[in-house]
């Protein structure tokens, strides 16, 4: 399998997965859910809920599949000692950037 694309959010294993993530998809190494927040671009530990998007309602069990309208897989490189980065788009980089001027 490729190094690139979907990485599983729990071991860091490819997934081989290159289209959308159903609900049933899971690691073939250690099966963990693959559609969940912790497999989203949008999770963040630091954000209100966890999340980068505006959510109403918070999503108790982030490691477990759900059905949020948010959801986008996260896609990530794997790097030399087994760590993974996240890949961002342009449009995302540019979005960040003019984020830092906002009052």
């Amino acid at each position: 399998m490729s190094n690139t694309g979907l990485l599983c959010w729990n071991c860091g294993a490819p997934t081989g997965i290159t289209g959308r993530v159903m609900r049933s998809d899971c690691c073939v190494d250690c099966l963990a859910d693959l559609r969940c927040c912790r497999g989203c671009r949008f999770f963040d530990p630091s954000r209100n809920k966890q999340c980068k998007e505006t959510i109403e309602k918070t999503v108790t069990n982030k490691e477990k599949n759900n059905l949020c309208d948010f959801f986008q897989k996260r896609d990530a490189d794997k790097i030399a000692g087994g760590v993974s980065r996240q890949r961002d788009s342009k449009q995302d980089k540019k979005k960040s950037f003019d984020d830092l001027f906002k009052d």
